[in-house]
C-alpha cells in the first residue's frame, strides 16, 4: 500500500470522525434548546392540554349560558338566522353569523399574553396579532435567528391551503417586545409564535387545516433547525365549534333605507350629503363614516348595482340607498346606530323621500327602540367576555 493510499485511508477517517462529532454536537445543542423550551415556558392557555380541556368545557357552559340569555323580541325573532335560512326582521341584516368570545378565564389572557419560552421575555404580545382567545398558537424556538423572510417563505405553499388567516410575530430582542413579522421585513427571530385563527364569519376551523398546520409548522421547526410546541388539536375542535355556536345570535347587522317618492336621487346631491357628512368612497364603491382612529362606523350603499365613485357621481342618479351597521365592528353600537338614523333622516328630508325598513314601511322610534336594546345586550355580552365590539379582536374576526 503506497503513501498516497495511506493518506487518503487517514483522511477519510477524519472525515468520519468529524461529520460523527459535528452531528453529535447538534444533537447536545438541539437537545439542550427543547429541553430549555420545555422546563422553562409557561402555560400557554392553548398549549397545555389540561388548560385546553377545562377551557372548552367552560367555554360550553358559558355559550349555553349566553344563548339562553338573549330573548329576541317578536320583531326581531330570525334576525339572526345563519347562512341559508330566510331573514324575517329587515332591519337586521344577517351577516353570515360567526363571531368572537371568550370565557370569564380569559380575563388574563386578554390582558394580552402570549407567553415567550424564555424567562427573560415579556409576558405580552399584541392582541391584534395573536391570542388564545381566537387563535390556535403554535411556539417556535430556534438556536439561531432565523431572517424574516426565511421563516415567511418555508412553508407558504402548504399554510396557502389553509381556510384560516395565519398571523405571525417575532420577539425582537432588541426592542423587547414582540412584533409582526412581514415578508419583507428585515428582522431575525429565534422566537416565534405563529397563529391561526379559530373562527371567522366563514364558521369554526375544520380537523383538516388544523393537521395541516400542524405539519407545516413541524417542518418550518425542521427547516429553521428548531423545535416547535403545538396544542393539542381536539379541544381546540371544540373550542371553535362552542365560539361558533354562541356567537351565532352576535353577528348581526343593521340596515336603514332612504326610497324615493316619485323623483330618483341625483348622484351629485347624494355625495354633497355623505361629503358633508364626513363619508368617503371607499374602495368596495361605498360611502363610509369612520371615527378619529379610521375605524369603520357605517356605510351608504347605493341599492342599485351601480356602486359609488367619484368619477360616476355627476352622471348617475338612483331610486334608493342603504345605511349599513355591522353592530360587532363597532364600539358603542346604540350610539352609532342613533347618528345612522340621524343622518338617514337627513338624507330622506334632503331628497324628499322616505326612512323605511326592508318591507318599506316607515321606520319610527317605537320600531327602533327594541333594536338599539338589542344591540346593547349583544355588545355588554362581549365586553362581559373581553372581546369588546370594535375591537381588535373583533375587527379582526368580523372583517
Amino acid at each position: 500500500m503506497t503513501d498516497l493510499q495511506m493518506g487518503l485511508i487517514g483522511l477519510g477517517g477524519a472525515a468520519v470522525v468529524g461529520v460523527l462529532a459535528y452531528n453529535k454536537w447538534q444533537e447536545h445543542k438541539h437537545r439542550k434548546l427543547a429541553e430549555e423550551l420545555l422546563s422553562a415556558r409557561q402555560a400557554d392557555v392553548l398549549l397545555d392540554e389540561a388548560a385546553a380541556d377545562d377551557r372548552a368545557d367552560e367555554y360550553a357552559g358559558e355559550a349555553s349560558r349566553a344563548i339562553g340569555d338573549f330573548h329576541l323580541p317578536p320583531a326581531v325573532a330570525g334576525a339572526t338566522a345563519r347562512a341559508g335560512q330566510e331573514r324575517v326582521e329587515p332591519l337586521l341584516r344577517e351577516a353570515s353569523a360567526l363571531a368572537e368570545v371568550a370565557s370569564d378565564s380569559d380575563a388574563d389572557a386578554a390582558g394580552e399574553t402570549v407567553h415567550a419560552a424564555h424567562p427573560a421575555h415579556p409576558t405580552s404580545a399584541p392582541l391584534c396579532l395573536v391570542s388564545p382567545a381566537i387563535d390556535y398558537i403554535a411556539a417556535i424556538e430556534v438556536s439561531e435567528p432565523a431572517a424574516a423572510y426565511q421563516i415567511r417563505e418555508a412553508q407558504r405553499a402548504a399554510l396557502a391551503r389553509l381556510g384560516k388567516t395565519v398571523n405571525w410575530i417575532g420577539f425582537n430582542e432588541h426592542s423587547h417586545e414582540w412584533e409582526p413579522i412581514l415578508e419583507d421585513g428585515d428582522g431575525a427571530y429565534r422566537h416565534i409564535r405563529v397563529g391561526l385563527q379559530l373562527v371567522d364569519r366563514k364558521g369554526p376551523v375544520r380537523d383538516g387545516d388544523l393537521s395541516i398546520f400542524h405539519v407545516a409548522i413541524q417542518d418550518l421547526a425542521t427547516e429553521l433547525m428548531g423545535v416547535a410546541e403545538l396544542p393539542l388539536r381536539e379541544p381546540a375542535l371544540q373550542l371553535a365549534s362552542q365560539l361558533d355556536e354562541f356567537c351565532a345570535g352576535v353577528d348581526i347587522q343593521i340596515g336603514v333605507n332612504v326610497i324615493s317618492q316619485g323623483q330618483v336621487f341625483p348622484g351629485t346631491k347624494l355625495r354633497t350629503l355623505a361629503e358633508s357628512a364626513g363619508m368617503v368612497i371607499d374602495a368596495d364603491g361605498r360611502f363610509a363614516r369612520v371615527d378619529d382612529e379610521g375605524n369603520l362606523l357605517f356605510v351608504l350603499l347605493n341599492q342599485e348595482t351601480q356602486g359609488f365613485s367619484a368619477e360616476s357621481m355627476r352622471s348617475m342618479s338612483t331610486h334608493g340607498v342603504t345605511f349599513l351597521l355591522d353592530v360587532p365592528r363597532v364600539a358603542s353600537g346604540d350610539r352609532v346606530l342613533t347618528q345612522m338614523l340621524e343622518l338617514g333622516r337627513r338624507f330622506a328630508d334632503s331628497l324628499h323621500g322616505a326612512l323605511v325598513d326592508d318591507n318599506r314601511r316607515p321606520l319610527s322610534e317605537s320600531a327602533i327602540e327594541p333594536i338599539r336594546r338589542q344591540v346593547v345586550q349583544y355588545q355588554t355580552a362581549m365586553a362581559h367576555r373581553q372581546l369588546p365590539a370594535g375591537g381588535a379582536l373583533a375587527r379582526r374576526l368580523f372583517s
